[in-house]
This record gives C-alpha cells, structure tokens and sequence, in this order.
C-alpha cells in the first residue's frame, strides 16, 4: 500500500526493492519445507505466538530507517518468523476447525478476516501518514515523510506484539491436534514426507499456488498504477491498496461459501479465468487517466480473482483428500514450489519497471500475470477432473 513512499524515504529502486522482497522469499523457501514438519510437532499457537512477536521486533528495526544491506537483511529474518514458525501452524489450525464439511467457510473466515485487519492496518497507516504530516503529501520534505512512516511502522509493530500475547493468553489448544502431536517422532515426520509426496494433489496444489500466488505478488503495485499512471498522490495510492483489502473480506467469506456448495477446484477454475479477464485488460494499454471506470472496474476484476485464491489455497487440501495428520507436512512441501513467487517476483517486476519505466513496464508485468494465470487455468482443470467426488484416496 505504501510502495512509493517506501521507494522514496528508502531511496531505493525497483529493482533493489524486489531484491529485498527475493532475499524474503529464499529464506521462506527453506522455511517452508522445515516448517511445515514443525505444525506436525509442537502446539500451533506456541508457533504463532512466538512469530508474532519475532516480527513485531522486526518492524522496530525497519522504523530506524536502516541501509540497503540492513534492509535486505530484515526481510530474510522476516522470511524466518512469518513462515518457518508461523505458516503451517496457521494452516492446520485452519483445517481443524473446519473440519470434514466446511473447509470452504473455514479457510474463507480465515482470509476474510485477514483481509479485515489488512484494511484496518491500511487505514490506521494511512491516518497516522497523513496526521503526522503537517503540510500537504505534495509538498512534505522527505524527512517529514520519513518520520510520519516510521511512526506507521511502530505502531502497527507494537499492534502485532500485542496480538501475538494475547494469543498465548486467551487461545486454547484443540485436544485432536494435541493428541496428533503426541504422537509424532522426528522418524514418523520423515515418513511423512515421503507419503505426501506420492499423492498427485499435492504436486497440482504447487502448479496452482505458484500461478495464484504471482497474481497476490503483483498487488504490491496496484498502489503504483494508481500513483504513476492514474496520477493520484502518494497518499490516495495508498488509500487504493487499503480499500481493495475491505473488497478481500467479502471475496473471503463468498468464495468459502460457494467452494463448500460446490468445490474449491472448481472455484479456483473460474477464479483464474476471472484473473486472466482483468490482467488482459491492464496490458492492452487502454487505461489511462480519462478511464479511471475502466481502471477501476479491472483493478477490481483482478483483485477478485486473486483474492479469491486466498481462500481456496488450502481449503483444497480435504477435496484432494490429503490426511489430516499430515496437512502441516503437505502444506509445507506445497509451499515450497507454491510460494516461489517470493523469490523471483520482485525482481521480476524490478526489472521490467525499471528497464520500462511508467505504463509500458506495468503492462508487461500485467501480461506475465496473464500467462502464469493460464497456466494455473490448465492446472486446476487436471485437479478437478483427477479428484472427482466419487473416487476414493
């Protein structure tokens, strides 16, 4: 939400930005697969609780404006808090409550209401940017500028900090997921690795994850468009990410209710044709400032479809009938391949901005969303097919 201001009191480029957001994404690589086998292990909220924290402290180090290198190197330690303690743990928690009948609705409360705090972080920075700011976000210095988003990052940090205490203060731990753990050796946690990696929608959920997640990676420049294209001021820009957030909370809860009705693969089909509609539409070139309906009306369209992915990621995992006891193990594994986008999106899209600054690098980014979300297209179609109701594991 806050790109161009981050480009700007970080003085960074494109290009170095998404390098720091490719040193999060290698570190998470690895966290994933190790991760996922620690959900199966120890208590899922000791996990979170302790990530919660870790990154909280994170956010105070970011706030103290720190160097290319001293940036870099705080979203690899964010790779490690945000996924190797937190991820799978979330997940599988997610997949209890749940439960056999509502992995739809379960997993869909669990994004709508990410997507809810999303916004109300989004709009608890954007007043705090502009409160903080004595004149106008056209005509601040970029100290001022620096102060008010160090004051952003604080008090979001201190807000996480909080949430990950009271996690451990007020949640109990589910008796089947206890009971599971229990039972659990590092042998047996081997062994799981090796049994999901037989079972064919595990390797269909990477293709499908990899290809959505590039079209969640490419909402980092959604703020961007608007600034750099549309010509909205840093501040409206922001405001764009954060209401496109309040849209993720209904997507949620919609998308889970329809996945239960029918099935999440057949969603996510519809999802992908949804996404490759309003990618299209960007890349083509026809919006611009005296189009801002169209802008929007595509902008929305593509959030839709990504959105909705938020959802039906792992809410997937019952329909291709993946064994409970193993879903911190599978998520992880799934993961691994899914969520490369964090490796190489950023500077993916650095360098096709940079190379081409303005509208022409935008689109080009826009039309590789198009390709990946084809891709993922022919993915889910296999996955519906090969995971029909009336088959058995």
């Amino acid at each position: 939400m806050f790109r161009p201001t981050v480009l700007d009191v970080f003085e960074l480029t494109n290009l170095e930005l998404g390098t720091c957001f490719s040193v999060y994404g290698t570190v998470a690589f690895v966290s994933y697969f190790f991760g996922g086998s620690f959900a199966d292990k120890y208590p899922p909220r000791y996990l979170m609780s302790i990530s919660l924290i870790l990154t909280a402290l994170g956010g105070i180090y970011m706030s103290t404006y720190p160097s290319l290198l001293g940036l870099t190197m705080l979203y690899g330690y964010w790779g490690f808090t945000t996924i190797f303690l937190f991820w799978a743990a979330m997940i599988k928690a997610t997949r209890v409550l749940g439960g056999k009948l509502q992995q739809g609705i379960a997993f869909g409360l669990l994004d709508g209401g990410r997507g809810l705090v999303s916004f109300a972080f989004g709009w608890l920075g954007i007043l705090i940017f502009s409160w903080i700011l004595v004149e106008k976000i056209e005509t601040a210095t970029l100290l001022e500028r620096k102060e008010a988003y160090s004051y952003v990052v604080l008090i979001c940090s201190v807000i996480i900090a909080v949430v990950g205490v009271l996690l451990i203060a007020l949640v109990k731990e589910d008796p089947s997921v206890t009971k599971n753990i229990e039972k659990t050796t590092t042998h047996q946690l081997l062994k799981n690795y090796l049994e999901v990696i037989k079972i064919p929608s595990v390797w269909l959920l990477m293709i499908i994850i990899l290809c959505a997640y590039t079209g969640y990676k490419i909402t980092d420049v959604y703020s961007q468009y608007a600034n750099e294209v549309m010509g909205y001021n840093e501040s409206d820009a922001a405001a764009i990410g954060s209401n496109l957030l309040g849209i993720r909370v209904l997507i949620g809860i919609a998308i889970g209710l329809l996945a239960d009705k029918t099935r999440s693969s057949f969603m996510m089909i519809i999802s992908f044709g949804i996404t490759i509609i309003g990618a299209l539409i960007f890349a083509s070139g026809y919006i611009n400032p005296d189009t801002s309906m169209l802008f929007w009306f595509t902008i929305i369209t593509v959030a839709t479809g990504v959105y909705a992915f938020r959802t039906l990621y792992f809410s997937a995992i019952q329909e291709g009938k993946i064994p409970l006891e193993l879903t911190g193990t599978a998520v992880g594994l799934i993961s691994l391949i899914g969520f490369t986008p964090d490796i190489f999106m950023g500077p993916a899209m650095g360098v096709l901005m940079d190379n081409s600054p303005g509208e022409l690098g935008l689109q080009q980014v826009f039309l590789m969303l198009a390709i990946f979300a084809f891709i993922g297209l022919l993915a889910s179609v296999v996955f519906y097919r090969i995971n029909r109701p009336n088959k058995s594991l």
